[in-house]
């Protein structure tokens, strides 16, 4: 009987505690619930070392960009942006769609909804409404231009150019139609595809600087647009066994041939005023075409103004889109992960490294070791490696090799920015900066880069000057 009155006891105390908590709680004066939630909610790091902060998003995000110090989180129905020094969320809003144009101290976030015309510019740090279009069909967003097309009529559009938080358009050009699969944020245009690597998105490098021609496909015909002042250079039809490419300031010709069992390739740039021819290449196959009847239904891999292909003996090779310069050629064995204007990513044949090489100069930058299935890409503040058993993601500074970060995770790479990165895996994502430290490296300014960068107006990758140079006084 002592033994039961004893369990009672401690039942009714109990009981009486729940009480006065709950009592407390009401009343305000002390609320231990939230704190609870938090503990019991709590995720585990999805980094080793931990990462700065960690934020559970509300859906698995579709892409995330670091925006100066936003990180917009773009999801299936709505978008959001947290804070890059603490990840609390800023604002969030219903989008069908989102993306990030500008660069890192004129970034705008960019939002629609799927099958309506228009589109709203957003501040990244408060989610206001910066300017508000009600007709536009597509919207293309680059770092350092926003490019917007209306339609009048099905054959009768226009495509604007904007500074990112620019008010009036900077040129406007008339075309005939871009309806024709062209909606919504970023639709494909003729020029290159980027190489994949698991565990890392493919945007992860942010926008683009805008390319010095764009190539919109219209009713099966290409018209290149200068990007510097809107013309309209050329309304190209491609040939039977061609595909066109807008690549490096060139239209690219590719021709795909069927005989004696096997395709023959060739390639001719051609100056996108004149049409005249002003390189060309026979034997590079750019891996267009699939393997029936040479038919061309891809883009070429490649990144801004370099294109890659593999040359008749099997090695890969890196070609200049504006002079045809083959500005690298891989070992036998060798794999190419990713490529820019500058570098490039080499497996070697023992699949025991990733080797950075520089282009034109052909020489080996540094040298990481890691397992035979890592996978990498180039952004223009770190070249991130993607490793296995263990499960790693890795930052390094493109130039030397210096290590920024090195992460025991499984999570992926999703954003790369001038300090540090942001991974994820699932709803979960963290920022980690590189060194931990204010010093990140810096994409070069000085114009010395390989490649087409410098070379007849064609800018460096880095350089904010605009396509053309056309930002920059002098």
């Amino acid at each position: 009987m002592a033994k039961a009155g004893g369990l009672g006891g401690w039942r009714g105390g109990l009981l009486l505690a729940l009480v006065v908590v709950v009592a407390l709680a009401a009343t305000g004066v002390w609320n231990p619930f939230p704190g609870m939630w938090d503990w019991v909610n709590r995720s585990q790091p999805i980094s080793e070392p931990d990462v700065v902060w960690q934020q559970r998003v509300g859906g698995t995000p579709r892409s995330v960009t670091i925006a100066g110090e936003t990180v917009v989180v773009e999801q299936r129905t709505r978008v959001e942006a947290r804070s890059l020094a603490t990840g609390a969320q800023l604002w969030e809003r219903k989008a069908d769609w989102a993306a990030v144009a500008g660069g890192d101290r004129d970034a705008v976030v960019v939002v629609g909804k799927l099958l309506v015309k228009g589109y709203e510019v957003l501040d990244p740090t408060t989610g206001a409404t910066r300017r508000r279009n009600g007709d536009a069909v597509a919207v293309w967003t680059y770092r350092n231009m926003l490019l917007d097309a209306r339609c009048v009529e099905a054959t009768d559009c226009t495509v604007n150019a904007w500074d990112a938080r620019g008010t009036a358009p900077l040129w406007t050009a008339f075309v005939p139609g871009v309806r024709s699969g062209l909606l919504g944020d970023n639709p494909g245009l003729l020029d290159t595809r980027r190489l994949d690597a698991v565990r890392i998105d493919d945007g992860v490098a942010g926008p683009e600087p805008v390319p010095p021609l764009l190539g919109f496909p219209i009713d099966g015909r290409v018209h290149v647009l200068d990007t510097a002042t809107g013309r309209v250079l050329q309304d190209v039809e491609p040939g039977r066994d061609e595909r066109l490419s807008v690549v490096g300031g060139r239209l690219l010709r590719i021709t795909a041939r069927s005989q004696d069992g096997t395709c023959y390739f060739a390639i001719s740039g051609r100056d996108a005023a004149t049409g005249q021819e002003t390189w060309q290449r026979a034997g590079i196959n750019l891996r267009t075409a699939d393997n029936a009847g040479c038919v061309q239904r891809e883009d070429p891999h490649g990144a801004r103004n370099v294109l890659i292909g593999v040359a008749p003996d099997a090695r890969e090779a890196v070609l200049d889109g504006y002079d045809g310069r083959l500005l690298l050629v891989t070992s036998a064995g060798e794999k190419l992960l990713a490529v820019d204007d500058r570098y490039a990513l080499v497996r070697p044949a023992d699949k025991r490294a990733v080797v950075g090489r520089e282009l034109g100069a052909g020489r080996v930058r540094w040298t990481r070791p890691t397992g035979p299935k890592a996978g990498a890409a180039l952004t223009p503040y770190a070249a991130v490696i993607a490793d296995e058993k263990p499960s790693r993601l890795v930052a390094l500074d493109p130039r030397t090799g210096r290590e920024l970060v090195s992460l025991r995770t499984s999570a992926n790479a999703l954003a790369v920015g001038p300090r540090g990165m942001i991974i994820g895996e699932g709803r979960e994502i963290g920022y980690v900066r590189f060194g931990g430290a204010r010093g990140a490296p810096v994409p070069p300014r000085d114009g010395g880069v390989p490649g087409p960068g410098g070379t007849a107006g064609v800018p460096g990758p880095e350089d904010s000057c605009g396509p053309k140079r056309e930002l920059c006084p002098g």
